[in-house]
């Protein structure tokens, strides 16, 4: 039977080893975005019945590129409704997430769903990410801006000692097609992961997932 893009189990057919409670807290991830979303727009309202194939599976791309070591902290700056923080959080309950974002409703909006899924290893901050310090074993994005403007808010933010993952501590950062111009200045220290490779569904023909080296 053909896997329903709009429901859970989406996810559940593209990464059949999570368990049935992680499954749930992802379901219930949907529903209440979905939920909050009616109330405060933080995912364009023609695409929030994508919000499993657009959005969960879209931030798992980061799971599936690699799983972030116990105790690790990972910096999410423009969250926005909490992606790809949220779904990270729910697949890596050993690692510390903070996801920041300079637009305090949606901050309201992430901090209602943390409480209602009960995550204590999220913490939601209105703030700009420049005031948060360089603690961060990596720093997630989703499109959020142009790379070289990303660059430039994310890598202060990485720590550079105390390295505990497999990958060295950097960026981890979602988008469409790239361009070699925009690529160049990381081109020594990246990896290029083109998410057709992972996700077999149209959406994913021009999404990328870049890891730089911090």
């Amino acid at each position: 039977m053909e896997t329903d893009l709009n429901t859970v189990e989406i996810i559940r057919n593209y990464f059949p080893t999570l368990d049935e409670k992680t499954i749930l807290s992802l379901e219930n991830l949907g529903s209440l975005s979905k939920e909050w979303n009616d109330k405060i727009n933080t995912i364009s309202r023609k695409d929030i019945d994508n919000i499993f194939s657009h959005h969960i599976l879209h931030s798992l791309s980061i799971f599936k590129f690699m799983s972030f070591s116990s105790g690790s902290r990972i910096l999410d700056i423009g969250t926005g409704g909490g992606y790809p923080g949220l779904p990270l959080a729910i697949v890596n309950p050993e690692t510390e997430f903070v996801l920041c974002d300079s637009i305090g409703k949606k901050i309201k909006v992430v901090q209602a769903i943390v409480e209602a899924l009960k995550l204590d290893n999220v913490t939601a901050v209105n703030d700009r990410a420049e005031k948060l310090g360089n603690h961060f074993d990596f720093v997630t994005g989703r499109a959020v801006t142009a790379l070289s403007d990303f660059m430039k808010y994310a890598q202060p933010r990485i720590q550079q000692k105390n390295q505990k993952n497999v990958l060295p501590n950097g960026v981890l950062y979602l988008k469409g097609g790239s361009n070699d111009e925009e690529l160049k200045p990381y081109k020594k220290r990246m990896e290029l992961v083109k998410l057709h490779s992972y996700f077999k569904l149209d959406f994913y023909e021009s999404k990328e997932l870049l890891y730089i080296q911090a």
